[in-house]
């Protein structure tokens, strides 16, 4: 059975304290799915298979990545604000009324629903803040896909004006053999050799 430490002696986790994680992974997990690569690849259709593949499993390792950081996130924040512990009161008071009948007659409505608006309240502040940082995350994904994108465009640019010196070149020196390489693998400086 999971144990916590609250800075005092280890105790196990309480019924609504484990329903409560089980819960939220539950949630994290259908929220963030990854997409088959068929779907992938149609939403990415200028790039080469290669690129489409190696988008795809950056994809998968960002969609892991979040489920970890989002848990971990989740289980630091319920650390520090005692979630555990007012969850185990909770459970301890429960049990304890259901013992007593006449407790039962102290509760008021009126407490409980404010308690349970709270308490909603609560949790859709957090969801939001759960929700922003996803959406920060997914423009920064975008942002990435974009400068791949500008970068596989600007390729087929420095090929032309390669192919266009090296025409003009070849035009001017009449039969001499004129060789161009590149330091940086085509991009970058391009440096001339005569023969």
């Amino acid at each position: 059975m999971d144990c916590r430490n609250g800075g005092g002696p280890v105790t196990t986790i309480g019924k609504r304290q484990s329903d409560l994680k089980k819960s939220f992974k539950l949630a994290v997990r259908s929220l963030l799915t990854t997409c088959p690569t068929q779907e992938f690849s149609k939403a990415f259709p200028k790039f080469s298979s290669v690129e489409q593949e190696h988008l795809h499993q950056l994809f998968i390792q960002v969609i892991t990545s979040l489920h970890g950081n989002i848990e971990d996130e989740f289980e630091s924040l319920c650390n520090e604000t005692q979630v555990g512990d007012a969850l185990d009161t909770v459970e301890q008071l429960v049990e304890e009324q259901s013992l007593d009948h006449l407790s039962s007659d102290r509760t008021t409505v009126m407490d409980a629903v404010h308690n349970f608006s709270a308490a909603k309240k609560a949790e859709i502040h957090y969801l939001r803040g759960l929700l922003e940082r996803a959406e920060e995350h997914n423009r920064l994904i975008q942002a990435r896909v974009d400068l791949l994108r500008n970068k596989t465009q600007e390729v087929p640019d420095i090929k032309d004006v390669i192919g266009k010196l090296r025409g003009g070149i070849l035009s001017y020196k009449g039969t001499q053999n004129v060789e161009l390489w590149s330091a940086t693998g085509g991009a970058g400086k391009v440096y001339l050799r005569l023969q």
